[in-house]
């Protein structure tokens, strides 16, 4: 059995530590050993990519928000996407040690091979507020992303969604993954004044019996303004 080799690790504010680890050429974010991003996320995460950039292709300047660095597939999945030269990726880490584990680890990383990702350390609402009307796209995986205050999804915060309206153009897209269905989020959109659309994919897109992961679409409608 191949060992999981741990190459580097952070203390979170919330006492947790995050480890970067590799098994078998793979690599995995994890806390309390529990994987919250890598090969468990990356399916969705380049699913998510996909589908929030697809009524961009035409664009000439898409402008898309990411909430968190991850290991960089939903980034990588996005700029492979949208080959615009003036296409922009904003990700927005909080951590100051992930860049750097992926400078060190992670040769392979959009931030360090993509030109067109800007990297910024607020993904609260005030970051999203300065970006009013631009966004064609937000992007975040719920287990995949950094979390709000009291260590909970930025999708619990009413204050935050209300950003993220405001922040994205008429008909940009709030896109979410998550590991499993959450309870009214749908609803929650909605009532924030999104058009709301939810799709299955699947974990593991080889596999003969995949368990699907939920993406939400939530878009702006265009009469919003």
């Amino acid at each position: 059995m191949k060992p999981r080799i741990t190459l580097a690790e952070c203390p979170l504010a919330d006492g947790a530590m995050l480890s970067l680890q590799e098994h078998d050429g793979r690599k995995s974010l994890l806390i309390h050993g529990q994987q919250i991003c890598g090969p468990a996320t990356r399916a969705a995460e380049e699913e998510l990519a996909l589908l929030a950039c697809a009524p961009f292709r035409p664009a000439r300047q898409p402008k898309l928000f990411f909430i968190g660095l991850g290991l960089g597939h939903s980034i990588a999945a996005a700029a492979a996407e949208l080959k615009q030269k003036r296409a922009s990726f904003i990700v927005a880490e909080p951590l100051a040690a992930l860049p750097e584990w992926h400078r060190q680890h992670l040769p392979d990383s959009p931030l360090l091979n993509e030109p067109r990702v800007l990297l910024e350390n607020d993904c609260g609402p005030a970051a999203l507020i300065r970006q009013a009307g631009m966004l064609h796209a937000i992007l975040l995986h719920l287990d995949a992303s950094p979390s709000g205050p009291g260590n909970r999804p930025w999708v619990d915060d009413r204050r935050w969604l209300s950003a993220a309206y405001e922040a994205l153009q008429a008909g940009g897209l709030l896109a979410i993954a998550g590991s499993r269905p959450i309870a009214n989020l749908t609803r929650r959109l909605q009532r924030c004044g999104f058009d709301v659309a939810e799709f299955q994919v699947p974990a593991s897109p080889n596999a003969k019996r995949s368990r699907l992961q939920p993406i939400w679409l939530a878009r702006k409608g265009r009469a919003a303004g």
